[in-house]
Order: structure tokens, then sequence, then C-alpha cells
């Protein structure tokens, strides 16, 4: 693997990139804990912002989101599944490029409101249309080149329901610039650089705020809901 970071990767060097991320996930414990770094006890207060966060478009007074279905995207073990979509919308899928953690998250969610496991990585996905009112993606787009995030955000905006919304909940850095990764295969952006990645799937932002009450050694944690 060459030093260009992860905007410039092409060709092998991209297949390389996603191989890695794969086998680093493979064999990370398909526990709370594991897919959360160790930091598992972080849960409970990031369900209760991203809760606060979606329920201003669920409880909109004059323009509220429908909630028949939603979709989790690298959903690792089900964690924003369980404890967040399923209490909000009728139906749940979940996408999740860890044959392990699909099956752990079969078990861990324990909702029939959940109905596909989904075992893809997202620069190769494509969302069913007409299917979701929300698409969640959470911890997971610093896994993308910047290319095939794009492309990505451009296919779940086709294929949203009419008045649907895409989530998005990543780390940012406070430094301009990318932090890149070598042990995950990961980079973690900058809001700016997230902001033109939006425009350039034709997104809007109609909201954006910061995570609050986490440890101060992590990364600053945005959200955004996009249209």
């Amino acid at each position: 693997m060459s030093d260009h970071l992860v905007h410039e990767l092409v060709g092998d060097e991209t297949t390389e990139w996603y191989a890695k991320a794969a086998d680093y996930w493979q064999n990370v414990d398909a526990t709370l804990d594991g897919v959360l770094g160790g930091l598992g006890f972080v849960s409970p207060m990031d369900i209760l912002e991203s809760e606060r966060f979606i329920n201003h478009f669920v409880h909109h007074p004059s323009d509220p989101i429908a909630t028949t279905g939603a979709l989790d995207c690298g959903a690792g073990i089900g964690r924003v599944a369980k404890d967040l979509l399923v209490k909000i919308f009728d139906k749940v899928d979940i996408v999740e490029q860890s044959p392990k953690y699909v099956e752990q998250a079969k078990t861990y969610i324990d909702s029939d409101r959940v109905e596909r496991f989904i075992c893809s990585g997202l620069q190769e996905f494509t969302p069913e249309a007409n299917r979701y009112d929300v698409i969640w993606c959470q911890w997971v787009l610093s896994h993308l080149t910047d290319a095939h995030l794009v492309d990505f955000l451009q296919r779940c905006r086709r294929n949203l329901r009419p008045n649907g919304l895409i989530f998005v909940k990543e780390n940012v850095t406070s430094s301009g610039g990318p932090i890149v990764d070598r042990e995950d295969y990961s980079v973690t952006r900058d809001a700016t650089q997230f902001h033109a990645i939006f425009a350039a799937a034709g997104l809007s932002v109609l909201k954006e705020d910061f995570q609050r009450n986490f440890p101060k050694k992590l990364f600053p944690v945005k959200m955004w809901a996009l249209r």
C-alpha cells in the first residue's frame, strides 16, 4: 500500500484498501465493545443523541418523515438497529460487510421488525428503490474512498422513498485535513470535506449537530440530515 490518501487511491490500491479493512474487522470480536473499539460504554450516550436528532424529523410539526422503513448501513452487530431504529420504524434492514457480524446481528437485535440481513460492502451496495424512509450511516463511511462515497450517497438519494432522508454520523477532525488510519484502513475527514462530498452527491444539509457528552479524548462526532 502506498502513502496515497484514501481519496487518491486507484485500481489495485483501492482493492487492497477494502480487503485490509475487511481483514481487520474480521479479527475484531462481534461484541458491543468490539465494534466500538473498546468503548462500548459510550453507546447509551450515542443512542440518546441520535434519537434526539432523528426525532426532530419524525415529529416535525409540518413535514414529518414517514416511519415505514429504515436501513442501517455498516450495521456491525446491529447496535443502532436494535437500540434506535426498530423503536421508530415498522421495518428495518441492515447491511454489513462482515459475515460474522451479520450472523451475530440476527440474535443480538432480537426484533421481528428486522426483515433483511444483507452482507455487502457499501462500495458495492445499492439500496432497493422506494423501500426506505431513512438510510442511517454511522461510523462506516470512513472506510470508503471519496469517489465511492459520492457514488454510494447518490445511489441512496435516488432510491429513497419520497420525503426520505439520509443520516450521516461520523467522526470528524478539527485539524483541517484527513487523518488516515492504516490499522483499520479508514480515514477521518473534516466537516468541510464532508460538505464537499455531500454537494458532489447532489445532497443538501437540512440539519447538522455535534454529539454531546462524549469523552474529550475522542474525535468530535458530527451528525447530518441530508436530502
